[in-house]
C-alpha cells in the first residue's frame, strides 16, 4: 500500500480588514441609504435571506429587523435562494434553519415560496421573473455576500443582483438564468436585474464583503440608483481579498470537507482551478493532477453538487448523496458533469494508494497538500516537494516540520 510522503504543518498569512462592530457597522450603513424618506409606517418591509453560509448573517439581518420596526413597518425575511432547498418551500426553510435564519431567533416572519410570476421583460425580450412572496412586500431591502463566482466570470458574479435575478427569481428564474451559458451569465445579470430594479420596490441593499478568514471586511450601503455600478466596484475589492494555495503546481489535492456552506460547486473552482463546464476553458492556474474529497458536510443536507470536479472521493461521501437535492442543482446549472460520482473507496488508505498510484511520480516526491475544505486556507498541510518551493515566503509560517501522517 502507497503511503503519503511526510507532511509540514504550514499557516499562510493573507489580507485581514475587519469589520470589528458589526452591529454599529451595518446601522451606520442603513443611515446612508435614507430609508426614512423611502419607507412609511405600516408597509411590509421584505429583507432577503439566501442559502448561503455567510458569517454574522444574523446579526446584520437583525440589525436591520430592528432598523425597519424602528421606522414603523413590519419586516419580514424573504427566502431568495432560486432552486436551491430542492425548490420547495419546505427546503427553503430547512436551508435557512440550518443557517440560524429563524422567526424565532430574528424576531420578524420568514417566508419561503416557489411561485414565480414574470414581471417584465428586457429589450431582448427575456422574461425576468419574482417569487409571489416578493411581489406581496411594499419594498425590499437585499442583503448578500459580494464575490467571485464558480461557474462564471465577469463585472458582476455572486451579489445583489444575483439575490434579484435568480434568488428572488425562484426556480423559474434560477432556471433560465443558468440555461444562458457560463459565458452570457454575467452579462445576463446586468440585463435582467436593470429590468427588476426598474420594477420592484427596491429600497437598497447592502453589501457583505468577507476576507481571506471568512470574517466581515466590509459592509457596504448600495442605492437602487447606482445598484449595479457600485456593485461592479465592490467585487473587484472582494477579488483582491481572495485567498489561494500556497503554490500553482499540485500533484495531489486531499479536501476534506466539501460542501454548500463551503462553496456552492461544494468547493471554489477559483481556488482548485477546474470548471467542468462544457465549451469553457479551464483555468491556467493552480494545476492540480489529481483531487480526493474525503467527505460532504452535513450543512449540505446530501447536495454534492461538485464533486464531479474531484477525481476520487469516499464511500462515505457517496452515502451522503441526496440525489433529488444533487440533481436538481446540477440540472438547475445545466453543468451536468460536476454531478458525476468520481472513483471512489470504503477507506482513505485506499484512496490516497489509487490517487497515488495513478500520479506518474513516486509518491515520496508528489507535491501533496491537504485543506481542511476551500473556504479556510489559512491552516494546511504540506508535502516536503511543497515546503521545499515555499521556504523563504514571508506570508508563510512552518508550524511544524514533516512528519508521517
Amino acid at each position: 500500500m502507497t503511503k503519503l510522503p511526510k507532511m509540514a504543518r504550514i499557516r499562510q498569512s493573507f489580507p485581514r480588514p475587519q469589520v470589528k462592530d458589526i452591529e454599529a457597522a451595518m446601522t451606520a450603513e442603513l443611515d446612508k441609504l435614507n430609508l426614512k424618506a423611502k419607507i412609511k409606517p405600516g408597509q411590509v418591509i421584505g429583507i432577503t435571506a439566501g442559502s448561503r453560509g455567510i458569517q454574522n448573517i444574523t446579526v446584520i439581518l437583525k440589525v436591520a429587523i430592528d432598523y425597519i420596526r424602528r421606522l414603523g413597518a413590519r419586516p419580514l425575511l424573504v427566502a431568495a435562494m432560486g432552486s436551491h432547498g430542492g425548490g420547495t418551500p419546505e427546503g427553503q426553510r430547512e436551508v435557512l434553519d440550518s443557517l440560524g435564519i429563524t422567526a424565532e431567533a430574528l424576531g420578524a416572519p420568514v417566508v419561503t415560496c416557489a411561485d414565480c410570476q414574470e414581471i417584465g421583460r428586457t429589450r431582448a425580450n427575456i422574461p425576468a421573473y419574482v417569487l409571489k412572496s416578493g411581489l406581496d412586500v411594499d419594498g425590499i431591502l437585499v442583503i448578500n455576500r459580494i464575490k467571485i463566482h464558480t461557474s462564471f466570470s465577469g463585472k458582476i458574479a455572486s451579489g445583489l443582483t444575483k439575490m434579484l435575478v435568480v434568488g428572488l427569481g425562484g426556480p423559474s428564474g434560477a432556471k433560465q438564468f443558468h440555461s444562458f451559458g457560463s459565458l452570457e451569465c454575467s452579462r445576463m445579470l446586468e440585463e435582467i436585474g436593470a429590468v427588476l430594479l426598474e420594477k420592484l420596490p427596491i429600497v437598497g441593499g447592502v453589501a457583505i464583503i468577507e476576507n481571506a478568514y471568512e470574517e466581515t471586511a466590509l459592509l457596504a450601503a448600495v442605492e437602487r440608483e447606482n445598484f449595479i455600478a457600485r456593485e461592479i466596484e465592490l467585487l473587484e475589492y472582494s477579488r483582491s481579498l481572495m485567498p489561494s494555495l500556497p503554490v500553482d503546481a499540485i500533484d495531489l489535492l486531499i479536501v476534506q470537507q466539501m460542501g454548500k456552506n463551503f462553496s456552492g460547486t461544494g468547493m471554489d473552482t477559483n481556488i482548485i482551478g477546474r470548471m467542468k463546464v462544457h465549451g469553457v476553458p479551464e483555468p491556467n492556474k493552480p494545476d492540480i493532477q489529481r483531487i480526493v474529497v474525503l467527505d460532504l458536510s452535513e450543512e449540505s443536507h446530501g447536495n454534492a453538487h461538485g464533486m464531479g470536479l474531484a477525481d476520487f472521493v469516499s464511500q462515505r461521501l457517496v452515502d451522503k448523496i441526496d440525489k433529488h437535492a444533487t440533481y436538481l442543482n446540477c440540472l438547475t446549472t445545466t453543468f451536468v458533469m460536476r454531478a458525476a460520482i468520481p472513483i471512489h473507496f470504503d477507506t482513505d488508505e485506499k484512496i490516497f494508494d489509487a490517487a497515488l498510484n495513478s500520479l506518474p511520480i513516486p509518491a515520496e516526491k508528489a507535491k501533496v497538500i491537504i485543506i481542511p475544505n476551500t473556504l479556510h486556507l489559512t491552516n494546511m498541510l504540506v508535502s516536503e516537494a511543497v515546503l521545499d518551493e515555499i521556504k523563504g515566503n514571508p506570508n508563510i509560517e512552518i508550524i511544524h516540520p514533516p512528519q508521517e501522517i
